[in-house]
C-alpha cells in the first residue's frame, strides 16, 4: 500500500509543481536548508571570529545579539521575517526567502557560539607560538589556530546541520510548499493513509539526516 502510494505520487513529493515553475517536496526542503546552512555557517564563522577578536563593545553587541536569537522560537522568528523583511526593504519578499533568511539567523547564533567555544579549546600557547614567529593574532588565528579548532567544532555543526534540516519544515506555517507542506496536501487527499505519507516523510528526514552525519564522519577522517 505504501509503495502504491508512493508510486502514485512521488514526483510530487520530491519536487512539487516544478514543470510549472513552482519547486517544492523534498526538493524545495533541501534547497532551503542548504542556503540557510551555507549562509548560516559563514554567519557563525565571522561571528565566532569576532566574539573571539573584537574588541569588548563589539563583543557586548554580539553577545547581545546572540542571546536574543537564541531566546526567540523558530517559529517566531520565521513569522516576524516574514512579516517584517517586506516592511524594512518596501518590496514583497519570497516567503522562501524569509524563512532562508530566519533559519540562517538562528543557526547562525548558535554556531557563533560552537566557533567560540572551538577557538578558546586552543591553548594559549599556540597564541604564544605564533607570536614567536612574528605573526600577528589574524595571522596566527589562520594559520595556527582555526584548522584543529574547525575540526572541533565540526561535530557541533553537524549536529547544528541536521537541526537546520528538520527545522525546516516549519515554512509550511508562511505557505512554502516544503516537502511537510506537501505531504500534508497529500494526506488531505487521501484521507485514509496518513500512517503511509507521513511514515514516508520520517524516512526521508532519517536518511537526510543520516547522510549529513556520515558525510561529517568522513570529513572528520579526512582531517585528523
Amino acid at each position: 500500500m505504501m509503495l502504491t502510494l508512493l508510486q502514485d505520487n512521488l514526483d510530487y513529493l520530491l519536487w512539487g509543481n516544478l514543470a510549472q515553475g513552482q519547486p517544492g517536496g523534498l526538493l524545495l526542503t533541501v534547497g532551503i536548508s542548504l542556503a540557510a546552512g551555507v549562509l548560516a555557517t559563514l554567519g557563525g564563522l565571522a561571528g565566532g571570529i569576532a566574539l573571539t577578536m573584537g574588541g569588548p563593545r563589539l563583543k557586548r553587541s554580539l553577545t547581545l545579539l546572540v542571546q536574543v536569537l537564541r531566546a526567540i522560537p523558530v517559529l517566531m522568528l520565521i513569522f516576524w521575517c516574514y512579516f517584517l523583511l517586506p516592511i524594512l526593504f518596501g518590496i514583497d519578499i519570497p516567503g522562501v526567502l524569509t524563512v532562508i533568511a530566519a533559519l540562517a539567523l538562528i543557526n547562525a547564533a548558535y554556531l557563533s557560539q560552537s566557533v567560540l567555544a572551538g577557538i578558546e579549546a586552543i591553548g594559549k600557547g599556540q597564541w604564544l607560538a605564533g607570536a614567536a614567529l612574528g605573526m600577528n593574532r589574524w595571522q596566527t588565528l589562520r594559520y595556527i589556530i582555526l584548522p584543529p579548532a574547525l575540526r572541533h567544532m565540526l561535530p557541533s555543526f553537524v549536529n547544528q546541520w541536521i537541526t537546520l534540516l528538520k527545522d525546516s519544515s516549519l515554512a509550511y506555517v508562511v505557505g512554502v510548499a516544503e516537502f511537510t507542506f506537501v505531504a500534508t496536501q497529500i494526506n488531505n487527499r487521501e484521507q485514509v493513509y496518513p500512517l503511509q505519507v507521513f511514515g514516508i516523510v520520517a524516512i526521508a528526514y532519517l536518511l537526510l539526516c543520516s547522510t549529513l552525519e556520515w558525510t561529517g564522519r568522513r570529513l572528520a577522517r579526512a582531517h585528523p
